[in-house]
């Protein structure tokens, strides 16, 4: 019953802290930019502001446009239950592993796309296909990266990658989990609506491409895919800290270890958020007939990962 409560802790942890982080993802590039910004908390303002206002429903849009917010978030969470975010191994280790966590993130946004087509908009149906064309490349990415972490600890399961890591700390500088990490990296970005790939605080019609998708959105419906994006970040941070660099997570079922894990993963995604921040104030969007060519980097860097961790394991 315990393992139960902390895989609930955690999940409550995660929606907490997201809408947080991309706070402090804006704070950051603000005073970077020489603006004094809104407050870190401001994402939290914009939440109840949104679950308190009323929705506009195009009359063109069908039961797949109301379903497609709840499973967005729903697919999100589900995630969030299956990463090593305070603790490993987890409790739901056994149902869950790489390619569910995939097929998960998957599913969010494939459904987020026909959500994107269903109103009949223009810009929905560009977004949708944008969104298509970027998750073709940077989901298998994702699975690769991965896997060649999986292929050194012997495991897909998440939760065995982190504790074997910590048991092999020679692995973390591998150059398979290096390669890993940058593709990772990148794919983050892509997947997150973050530049070079996506610029999360436009609403310029040629080239958005998350935003474009949910311009029909209004309402707790909005605020749920905003909440799931927020909540995505935290888990694309969460991988890329805890399963390369898995020092902090707790092993233990103690108070202090678990503490202590709270504040290494906070930090962890401090340091994350400021490369972030760093990267969206020097660098431009790319074109987009110039991402899938970022993405095939990142897949190549990926396929890489997997051949250096299958020879020198």
């Amino acid at each position: 019953m315990t393992d139960y409560l902390l895989e609930l802790l955690q999940v409550l942890l995660g929606l907490g802290l997201a809408p947080g982080l991309v706070g402090f993802v804006r704070w950051l590039k603000a005073r970077l930019q020489n603006r004094r910004g809104a407050p870190l908390w401001q994402p939290y303002f914009e939440l109840r502001k949104l679950f308190h206002k009323e929705m506009v429903i195009s009359n063109n849009a069908s039961w797949l446009f109301h379903l497609a917010p709840v499973l967005v978030f729903a697919s999100t969470v589900a995630v969030t239950f299956l990463i090593p975010l305070i603790i490993a191994p987890l409790p739901f280790d056994g149902v869950g592993d790489l390619l569910v966590v995939v097929y998960l993130l998957l599913l969010g946004t494939f459904f987020l796309a026909l959500a994107g087509l269903d109103p009949g908009t223009a810009f929905g149906g560009m977004g949708a296909s944008r969104e298509m064309t970027v998750a073709a490349i940077a989901e298998p990415t994702i699975a690769l990266a991965i896997f060649g972490l999986g292929l050194r600890a012997g495991s897909t399961n998440l939760g065995h990658i982190v504790t074997q890591t910590l048991a092999n700390p020679s692995a973390a500088i591998s150059p398979g989990h290096l390669l890993a990490f940058a593709a990772l990296f990148i794919v983050m970005l892509a997947e997150t609506g973050r530049l070079p790939v996506d610029n999360p605080a436009t609403h310029l019609e040629l080239t958005m491409i998350h935003e474009a998708m949910i311009l029909e959105y209004s309402g707790r419906y909005l605020a749920l895919i905003e909440w799931a994006s927020w909540l995505k970040l935290l888990v694309f941070f969460t991988l890329l800290s805890n399963l390369f660099v898995p020092w902090g997570v707790a092993t233990a079922l103690t108070p202090l270890a678990l503490a202590v894990s709270i504040g290494t993963l906070i930090v962890k995604l401090a340091v994350l958020a400021v490369a972030i921040a760093l990267i969206e104030t020097h660098v431009a969007k790319l074109r987009l007939f110039r991402v899938p060519e970022l993405l095939g980097v990142s897949f190549v860097l990926a396929l890489l990962a997997v051949t250096s961790s299958f020879l020198l394991r």
